[in-house]
């Protein structure tokens, strides 16, 4: 599999735009990312796609036993960034500052996304 140049960041916040975890149109869902997998182009969000997991106790890592519930990982396509200036989720664009530093940009305000 080819790997993607994502736009998405580890703490950003995103709103699912497509499948199961959608929301309502009047709800979206939208959650923090909590781990970016670039090689498969997924990402996982917080209190999204939640799956059950039958997990076997293991007393040396001192896990307990039991069914799990766990985020799972969102194909990046179904997600979309939320811009910290006008809230509302956007594309991202790039752009490179006077000091030289390359950021990403709301496509929808022009406002800066990285602090």
């Amino acid at each position: 599999m080819q790997r993607i140049a994502l736009a998405i960041r580890k703490n950003d916040t995103v709103q699912v735009i497509s499948g199961s975890d959608r929301g309502t149109p009047n709800t979206p869902k939208r959650g923090r990312v909590l781990q970016v997998l670039p090689d498969k182009g997924r990402v996982v969000v917080e209190g999204v796609h939640m799956i059950k997991r039958h997990t076997k106790a293991n007393p040396q890592k001192n896990i307990k036993g039991g069914i799990v519930q766990r985020e799972a990982s969102v194909h990046v396509s179904n997600v979309q960034l939320v811009c910290p200036e006008c809230g509302a989720a956007t594309r991202v664009g790039r752009r490179t500052l006077e000091d030289g530093r390359r950021v990403r940009v709301c496509a929808k305000c022009k406002g800066v996304v990285d602090k």
